[in-house]
């Protein structure tokens, strides 16, 4: 698609809290399951769309399978369910007592945080809270857990969040560095990019052709080693608020066909115009369309003009190492 890139919506699915009262129900039997079985289970219960179930999160895993699993956690913390051997489960007394006095989920994070509050450790001055994870607990600030619990994330999902926060800060400098270059370093940066993405194969086949007389375009990728296939790149370093319009595209669509091509990449700092991204869904010359905004997320993603600052580690119990 040749349109620019938005920021993700935010998520159809209900927070873990609201995956408790479905988890319980379908254990009622005092069947002991495993985990994905229940998390099968509680999935197949509930009314979601496709949409909602598809999503993923950054890390690749199931939105769905890890809110379902937070829930699990946190009802084996408040003795809801128990666990009967490794990575298997059955409701306990008190969770069918549970169901009784509360047969609808939980209406909101503050509502689950005051069910479940007593059951997260405190494990030393009243300063800290134990949050607990599918793989054991985790030691957050009290300030940061009800934050938190405010808004029903699992701490996986509130470390990639932060990290998304951080993301959108590096991308707005990316395209106030990008804006601020000289044209000819914006043209080899976008190159680069596009060879990071794995455009040119493991060999880099590609560089930058702009300047005086380059026929409309600033750079060109080969595919394979004798460049019978090859795709043409314009580039334009434009302030803010100074869009590319159709007639610009036009331009760069008969560059295309000048050169016997009929694929492009058109990469600019700025945006497009609504009749610029219209006007390249329909034409057959195959032309994308990358804006500022979704540059400067290809930029972070691919490792182009940026470095990694810290690596964080998030472990797990080696089940193996117990056995």
């Amino acid at each position: 698609m040749p349109t620019a890139e938005t920021n993700p919506p935010t998520s159809l699915l209900p927070q873990w809290w609201g995956f408790v009262q479905p988890l319980l129900h379908v254990m009622t039997d005092g069947q002991t399951r495993p985990s994905r079985e229940i998390q099968r289970l509680v999935s197949e219960s509930m009314d979601l769309s496709e949409e909602a179930r598809a999503e993923i999160m950054g890390s690749g895993v199931s939105r769905l399978t890890n809110r379902i699993s937070w829930a699990l956690s946190n009802c084996l913390a408040g003795g809801l369910v128990e666990r009967v051997r490794r990575g298997h489960y059955q409701i306990a007394d008190k969770g069918r007592a549970h169901l009784r006095e509360h047969p609808e989920p939980f209406s909101s994070s503050r509502e689950a945080t005051q069910y479940f509050a007593s059951y997260w450790e405190n494990p030393s001055s009243g300063d800290t809270l134990r949050v607990v994870s599918p793989s054991g607990p985790e030691v957050i600030s009290e300030s940061t857990a009800l934050e938190d619990t405010a808004v029903g994330a699992s701490p996986v999902e509130r470390i990639e969040s932060a990290v998304g926060l951080l993301d959108q800060d590096v991308a707005a400098e990316l395209l106030t560095r990008l804006r601020g270059a000289d044209p000819a370093f914006f043209e080899e940066a976008v190159v680069k990019v596009l060879l990071a993405m794995g455009y040119g194969g493991a060999e880099q086949r590609g560089r930058r052709i702009g300047g005086t007389g380059d026929g409309g375009v600033d750079g060109v990728i080969d595919q394979d080693a004798l460049g019978l296939d090859q795709i043409y790149v314009q580039a334009k370093r434009y302030a803010e608020g100074n869009t590319v319009g159709r007639e610009t595209i036009q331009a760069f669509v008969g560059a295309l066909q000048g050169r016997g091509t009929s694929r492009g990449v058109f990469i600019t700092s700025s945006s497009f115009t609504s009749r610029a991204i219209d006007y390249a869904q329909t034409i057959p010359t195959r032309v994308i369309l990358i804006d500022g905004a979704r540059l400067a997320k290809l930029m972070i993603k691919y490792r182009v003009g940026v470095q990694v600052q810290r690596t964080y580690h998030v472990v797990e119990i080696d089940e193996d190492f117990f056995e």
